[in-house]
């Protein structure tokens, strides 16, 4: 598969009062491919949902970065001009799906309005009922009102206006926070299916229980983020089975299914990380002293040392 969008070095820093420094995103390279779904998953506050805004031009005003971004084709995100983003970008070539997507509808008017606007606005090419279909939303829920929807429902009509501009590539970020197992399983499999019909998925998510459960079933990568960096990649099927990072073996371990085992610890931090390997005092193994880089071993990579990847 092609690539749709390639991340590299991406760094993410926001400055605050007093000096002090969040480093929300280091060194992250990561590729979302046409017809397969990234899962990035790792621990609240690793610095996961900071990418979505960095990569559509959202960061606040007190947000420095570096690195690279490219839509294949297109422009690099993190240095095109807002203009670029705002009328080629958002909504036609990157949708965006968030936490409580419902949320973001117009309270006044029915979702069915909404969608046929955003279509002619976004000058896509699918009919309202063909999205809808898409979402899995109910053609009776487009003559609601949004506070008449039930949160999965308002979750897939978010998820219907965010493909209103048939774009290349779909960032979801938490699109399941909140919902019951069901509905988680049943918005994964949506997206695991927007996945197989060629769009390029990135699913954030806390969920590894969600993220396993795809891993035979689909197109599906896993990245697992640790304090701001990267720190295993490859297909999420084999990551399952056999995890190189000692961070991504604890988050498999405290599985229900599996030991059901917590990690050790508090991740650090993103204002005061430690020197060498973030994860260090969480460590078990904890025989190194460096924080090594992200290393490719096949179609997998680690950041370990000495890695597991024989």
């Amino acid at each position: 598969m092609s690539a749709a969008l390639e991340v590299t070095g991406l760094d993410v820093r926001f400055r605050l009062r007093g000096g002090r420094t969040v480093r929300a995103a280091s060194e992250v390279d990561l590729t979302l491919a046409r017809g397969r779904l990234l899962a990035l998953v790792g621990e609240s506050g690793c610095g996961k949902s900071v990418l979505t805004e960095a990569l559509t031009g959202l960061l606040p005003g007190n947000a420095e970065t570096r690195g690279r971004a490219v839509l294949h084709p297109g422009p690099d995100l993190l240095t095109a001009p807002e203009a670029v983003l705002r009328d080629e970008v958002r909504g036609r070539r990157i949708g965006l799906v968030g936490q409580s997507a419902g949320t973001f509808l117009t309270p006044t008017r029915t979702v069915g309005a909404q969608l046929r606007e955003a279509v002619r606005h976004l000058g896509g090419t699918a009919s309202v009922a063909e999205l809808a279909d898409r979402a899995g939303l109910p053609g009776a829920a487009l003559e609601l009102y949004p506070h008449e929807l039930s949160g999965g429902t308002a979750q897939r009509a978010g998820l219907a206006g965010a493909l209103a501009g048939d774009p290349d590539v779909l960032l979801a970020d938490e699109p399941t926070a909140g919902l019951d197992r069901p509905l988680v399983e049943h918005t994964t499999d949506l997206l695991v299916a927007l996945a197989r019909s060629g769009v390029a998925v990135l699913l954030i998510t806390h969920d590894l229980r969600a993220v396993q459960r795809l891993a035979d079933e689909g197109p599906v990568d896993l990245a697992v983020m640790y304090a701001s960096r990267i720190v295993e990649t490859g297909p999420a099927a084999a990551v399952f089975a056999r995890p190189w990072h000692p961070y991504t073996a604890g988050l498999v371990d405290a599985l229900p299914g599996e030991r059901f085992a917590p990690i050790p610890g508090h991740p650090p931090e993103l204002t005061d990380l430690p020197s060498g390997c973030p994860f260090r005092p969480r460590c078990g193994r904890a025989d190194c002293s460096d924080d090594p880089d992200l290393v490719a071993h096949g179609d997998r990579a680690v950041a370990c040392a000495p890695a597991e990847a024989s």
